[in-house]
């Protein structure tokens, strides 16, 4: 992959430190000189030249091979966006994020890393940018080498990278407005719950809701998350009484749905290459459409 960039007017002295401000690893840097390629006006450099306005860097990132250890899966993959730097897919629940030992020949990583393997694209190894629990379903993001991921990487430190989730929970919540701050921190009961905790174990959390719409025994909330914190909206609702639909671990019925009702609609991030805006929507699956309306109207 190469990637460009024009010099502009307040810079750095030297190559490398302008290099570096572009978010070029001191790691990468070592992989361009030894496996990579630098130019400055098309012409092959070292990364100790100076540099001046208006001048052309060109990188080319070395190929990256593929994990050996992760099993490739042909099922289906649904792609919202693509292009050089990224890849945006549509994740169905019931199918977990990354590999694990309970879940090691079908998750997202190994769908994504079967279709880069039958493109045959130059970085075959997969880069998770944001990932979702496996009963969630909806928008997850990818970087397609390690530099693009390290540069969005630097976008969630800065929450810049917004998602906005659907929720379906029980009962009528209000207000129609919120930010929930409750810390949240491991039960001691189970590897897997957290819970609402004010202790300094706690971790600080912020969860902000609209609500979109009431019906007699469920309200549809648009929810966007200020920090990471494991099942975050999940702990948050369930803790002010209106556990997610589904959600038998922290206290949701199954009746209506048989996965908590939890969808990543929407993400919003700057393009890593061009900073241009993107504006990529995962429409409500099936189950939740037909949770929420019996006509299955569009949300």
């Amino acid at each position: 992959m190469r990637v460009r960039w024009t010099v502009g007017s307040h810079h750095p002295k030297l190559l490398r430190e302008f290099l570096r401000k572009q978010g070029v690893s001191r790691k990468l840097l070592a992989k361009l000189k030894f496996e990579g390629e630098i130019w400055l006006n098309d012409d092959p450099v070292r990364v100790t030249v100076p540099i001046n306005e208006g001048d052309q860097v060109i990188i080319e990132i070395p190929p990256e091979l593929r994990n050996e250890q992760v099993v490739l899966s042909d099922k289906p993959l649904d792609i919202l966006y693509e292009d050089e730097a990224l890849l945006v897919v549509n994740k169905p629940c019931g199918v977990a994020s990354v590999p694990s030992p309970e879940h090691r020949e079908d998750t997202m990583v190994n769908r994504v890393a079967a279709y880069i393997s039958n493109k045959a694209y130059p970085h075959q190894a997969v880069h998770v940018v944001t990932r979702l629990d496996r009963e969630t379903s909806g928008v997850m993001l990818f970087a397609k080498n390690g530099f693009i991921h390290a540069l969005m990487d630097q976008q969630l430190r800065k929450r810049t990278l917004d998602k906005l989730y659907v929720a379906v929970v029980e009962g009528q919540v209000t207000p129609d407005y919120g930010i929930l701050t409750f810390p949240i921190g491991r039960s001691q009961e189970s590897i897997i719950e957290r819970i609402v905790d004010d202790s300094e174990a706690g971790k600080p959390a912020k969860t902000e809701y609209w609500v979109r719409e009431l019906r007699k025994h469920l309200s549809v909330v648009d929810v966007k998350l200020w920090t990471g914190r494991t099942h975050q909206i999940r702990v948050h609702f369930a803790h002010i009484g209106h556990p997610l639909i589904g959600d038998d671990l922290y206290g949701g019925h199954l009746k209506l749905l048989q996965r908590h009702a939890l969808h990543c609609r929407q993400l919003t991030l700057a393009h890593p290459l061009t900073g241009q805006p993107l504006h990529i929507v995962a429409d409500l699956p099936d189950d939740l459409q037909t949770l929420i309306y019996e006509n299955n109207q569009k949300y």
